[in-house]
């Protein structure tokens, strides 16, 4: 059975037992912003509050899936999900949306942004070594007006301390200006974190001029947390590569509220970084 072929109701216990059909509303979910990638054709917690925010959102009574529900998430346009201005993060949902990222829409649904090289408002700085010119930016689109819930000083380099003397010989390791889907809730040192659980993929700083041009490309597991910090005028020794925070308090309650984290405490959080130059230069203010 398909989508398309629905003419009455099911159950939600038809539908998980259906393979096929899951994946597809999954599929469906997924392309328009209400359910996390990739379908798996499981559909557990997450993919039934996926469905429950979607049927929600276009006001649908149906308790299963039945044909308006159907109908809907094979025919409703994602562009017209989003009222985007010119506004911070209306500029970097676009960006999101024009790199193909996923941008997780609904009430308690948080995208975690870090943009490089920016000042509070978005625009771009000289994104000097060592300094907390980065923000950490979370952004909610609990209808279709997305709003930042926070916006904190951050870094997504290395500080000096480890880019001159880094851990590993290859050079401090440097993120790449890209989305990924690899942290959990848990504890750095001695504080809660965001902890990195799957692959990413960033630069060697073998040179140790702090760019990534040119630098050895990596991927895996290099303990790339996002943590805090104390309040330092310069970076230092608190990111040896990590995705460091100020504020990180208000960051981790704000995250822990998350309706994902909520249903399941192993969930793995996203995070994109993007760079305020390339920000500015495609989708000016």
């Amino acid at each position: 059975m398909k989508l398309v072929d629905i003419k009455k109701e099911i159950s939600l216990g038809e539908l998980i037992g259906n393979f096929d059909l899951a994946r597809e509303t999954q599929e469906c979910l997924i392309r328009l912003g209400f359910l996390d990638p990739s379908a798996d054709g499981k559909f557990g917690q997450l993919s039934t509050q996926a469905l429950h925010n979607f049927k929600q959102r276009f006001s649908i009574k149906e308790v299963g899936l039945g044909l308006r529900t159907s109908q809907y998430l094979l025919e409703v346009d994602v562009d017209n999900l989003f009222d985007l201005g010119q506004d911070l993060a209306s500029r970097i949902v676009k960006y999101m949306r024009a790199k193909k990222y996923f941008v997780a829409i609904g009430s308690q649904r948080y995208n975690i942004v870090y943009l490089e090289g920016a000042n509070e408002d978005g625009t771009p700085n000289a994104d000097q070594i060592d300094g907390w010119n980065d923000r950490r930016i979370v952004i909610e689109i609990p209808k279709s007006t997305p709003i930042i819930k926070g916006n904190w000083a951050a870094t997504t380099e290395p500080g000096i301390t480890y880019t001159v003397n880094p851990l590993n010989k290859n050079g401090a390791f440097r993120i790449d200006l890209k989305r990924s889907k690899a942290w959990q809730v848990g504890i750095h040192k001695d504080h809660e974190a965001l902890v990195q659980r799957a692959n990413v993929s960033g630069r060697r700083d073998g040179n140790k001029d702090g760019f990534r041009t040119g630098d050895l490309p990596v991927n895996g597991l290099f303990k790339i947390n996002q943590h805090g910090a104390e309040d330092t005028i310069n970076v230092g020794p608190w990111s040896a590569g990590c995705l460091v925070g100020k504020r990180h308090r208000d960051f981790m309650k704000l995250i822990k509220q998350d309706q994902r984290y909520l249903l399941s405490r192993n969930y793995l959080f996203m995070s994109a970084v993007i760079g305020a130059d390339d920000l500015a230069k495609n989708f000016p203010a």
